[in-house]
Parts: C-alpha cells; sequence; structure tokens
C-alpha cells in the first residue's frame, strides 16, 4: 500500500525501469510538462511503466487514462488519483 503520494522523481524511476532512458534525453531537466514523445516515450513504454506501478502501489490504473497522458505532470496526476484513495483505504 502507499504511503506517500506519486511523485516526478518516481515516475523517472519507474520510467528507467520499465523502458531505459533515450540517448540524448535528460530526464533531470524540466520535463514535467514536456510530453512523452518529445523525451523519447511512447504509450507502450507508458503501458509498462503503469503495471510497474500498479505492482509497487498495489493499485489499478484505467488504461484509457494513462493512455490519454501525454506528460509527466498528467500521468502523475492519474496515479495520484488512485494512490489517494488506496491510502485512505
Amino acid at each position: 500500500m502507499a504511503s506517500k503520494s506519486f511523485t516526478l522523481d518516481d515516475l523517472k524511476r519507474t520510467l528507467r525501469e520499465a523502458a531505459g532512458v533515450a540517448e540524448g534525453v535528460d530526464l533531470d531537466g524540466d520535463i514535467l510538462d514536456t510530453e512523452f514523445e518529445v523525451i523519447g516515450y511512447e504509450s507502450l513504454a507508458l503501458l509498462e511503466a503503469g503495471s510497474l506501478i500498479e505492482r509497487e502501489y498495489g493499485i489499478s490504473l484505467d488504461e484509457e487514462a494513462v493512455g490519454e497522458a501525454n506528460t509527466p505532470r498528467s500521468f502523475i496526476e492519474v496515479v495520484n488519483a488512485q494512490v489517494a484513495p488506496a491510502k485512505a483505504a
């Protein structure tokens, strides 16, 4: 069960684990509102990241919402929408 909210650092760690980092991409830069395609991640990588997050946090993510999340900020919001109820349980 999650004990804190999901952060940008959590997302970067998960993306690295799920799909690595594309050459020339700086995940430590200002990427919060950068589209995933620009930083080298396609939908398959995001679905894999979502699966890792589900296992780690014990939550279930809406695949459609994950697919529509086109920036790190929107992806984090999707995850935190599920983490918050899990914390309250």
